[in-house]
C-alpha cells in the first residue's frame, strides 16, 4: 500500500482546518481528487527502459522559385538511442528528501548515416545520485550535472589546427529523460490539494535535437482519467507541447566555448524554430507512487542558413521526435 508522506498530510490538515462541514464530500481532498506523490521503498531497484528516436528531413523552402542548388533533393536520415536505467532508494525520508542511486545499465545508439559511436555510450556503468522530494521534485542534480559535463568533453575530437570539432551525440536526449523525471507529478502547482479528472497544469520540458540548440517546449498536462489495473490505480496524464519563449538558466549545458559541428549539421547555422507541436501520455501508478510508462511525440520545424551561402538555398529541417519510458518487470 502506498504511504502518504507525513509532510503532505500535515499540509492538508492545516489547509482544511477551520473550513467547516464539507457536506457529502468524502475525505480531506474532496470528491474525485487524488494525491499524486512519488513513493520509494528503501533498497528496492526499479528498472526503466528509455528510447529516443527521430526522423530528420532536410529540404528546401518551396516558396523559393529558383532551382534547388546543385539539383539537390530532400535528405532524410534517422537516429535513435535506447538506455536502461536502474533506480534504487538508498535513504528514504517521507518528511523530506530521499536519496536515489541511478545507474546506467546499458546504452545503444543507432544512426542511418555516419558513425554509430557516440559519447553518450560512455555512460554505461556510470552511477549518480539524486535527492528527490515526495512530490517527485528533484532538489539536487549536482552529480548528474557533473557527469553530463564529463560526457560532453568526450564528444570532441582531439585538438587540431582546425580548432574544436564536436561529433554528433545524443546527450540532450539523456538530459530530456533524467533531468525531468517525474515532471508531470512534480509540476503540479498545489500538490497538497490533489488533482481531479479534467484538471490541467503547466510546465517546461527540453527539446533534444541533432544540432546544438538550447530550446524548451511549453507543456500542458491534463489528468484525463483514473484507470484501474491489476497493479493499482493509474492516473492517465495527457500532455500537449508548443514552442517556449525562454529556457530556464538552471538547465544543464554539457558543452561550452566555440566549436564546429562534424556530420550533416556542420554545414548549417542560424537555426530558427518555425513551429513545434505534439502530444503525449503518461501512466502514473497512484497506489505504487511511480510512473509505469510514458510516450511523448512532437514535430519540430526549423529554418537554417548554409555555412557557405548559395543563391536560392533556403534549408528547411523537419524533425519527428519520439521519447518513451517503460517500467521493466522486477
Amino acid at each position: 500500500m502506498k504511504r502518504t508522506p507525513v509532510a503532505l498530510t500535515g499540509l492538508l490538515m492545516i489547509a482544511l482546518a477551520g473550513c467547516g462541514p464539507r457536506g457529502d464530500v468524502p475525505g480531506p481532498l474532496g470528491a474525485g481528487r487524488e494525491l499524486l506523490t512519488v513513493d520509494f521503498e528503501k533498497g528496492r531497484t526499479l528498472a526503466y527502459k528509455f528510447v529516443s528516436s527521430r526522423d530528420i528531413t532536410i529540404g528546401w523552402d518551396t516558396s523559393v522559385t529558383t532551382p534547388r542548388p546543385g539539383g539537390r533533393t530532400d535528405d532524410k536520415f534517422s537516429e535513435s538511442m535506447e538506455v536502461v536505467m536502474l533506480y534504487r532508494a538508498t535513504d528514504v525520508n517521507h518528511y523530506g528528501l530521499t536519496t536515489i542511486e541511478a545507474t546506467c545499465k546499458s546504452v545503444r545508439v543507432s544512426r542511418s548515416k555516419g558513425s554509430r559511436k557516440d559519447a553518450v555510450q560512455s555512460l554505461a556503468g556510470r552511477t549518480f545520485t539524486l535527492a528527490v522530494g515526495p512530490t517527485g521534485r528533484i532538489e539536487d542534480y549536482s552529480q548528474l550535472d557533473k557527469l553530463l559535463k564529463q560526457i560532453g568533453e568526450e564528444a570532441f575530437r582531439p585538438e587540431t589546427d582546425r580548432g574544436r570539432i564536436k561529433e554528433p551525440d545524443m546527450i540532450g536526449d539523456f538530459v530530456a529523460w533524467q533531468w525531468f523525471l517525474w515532471d508531470a507529478i512534480s509540476s503540479i502547482e498545489r500538490p497538497s490539494e490533489g488533482v481531479k479528472a479534467g484538471q490541467s497544469w503547466k510546465s517546461k520540458l527540453s527539446v533534444p535535437t541533432p544540432m546544438v540548440m538550447r530550446k524548451a517546449r511549453d507543456v500542458t498536462y491534463r489528468l484525463s482519467e483514473i484507470r484501474p489495473s491489476a497493479n493499482g490505480r493509474l492516473a492517465v496524464i495527457g500532455s500537449s507541447y508548443q514552442q517556449a519563449d525562454s529556457v530556464p538558466r538552471s538547465w544543464p549545458i554539457p558543452y561550452w566555448g566555440s566549436f564546429q559541428m562534424a556530420g550533416p549539421f556542420g554545414f548549417y547555422r542560424n537555426y530558427k524554430i518555425l513551429s513545434l507541436h505534439g502530444q503525449g501520455e503518461e501512466l502514473f501508478n497512484i497506489d505504487a507512487g511511480r510512473t509505469e510508462r510514458y510516450k511523448q511525440q512532437y514535430e519540430l520545424q526549423l529554418s537554417a542558413s548554409l555555412l557557405l551561402p548559395l543563391p536560392g538555398a533556403s534549408p528547411r529541417i523537419t524533425i519527428d521526435q519520439s521519447l518513451t519510458m517503460e517500467l521493466l518487470d522486477d
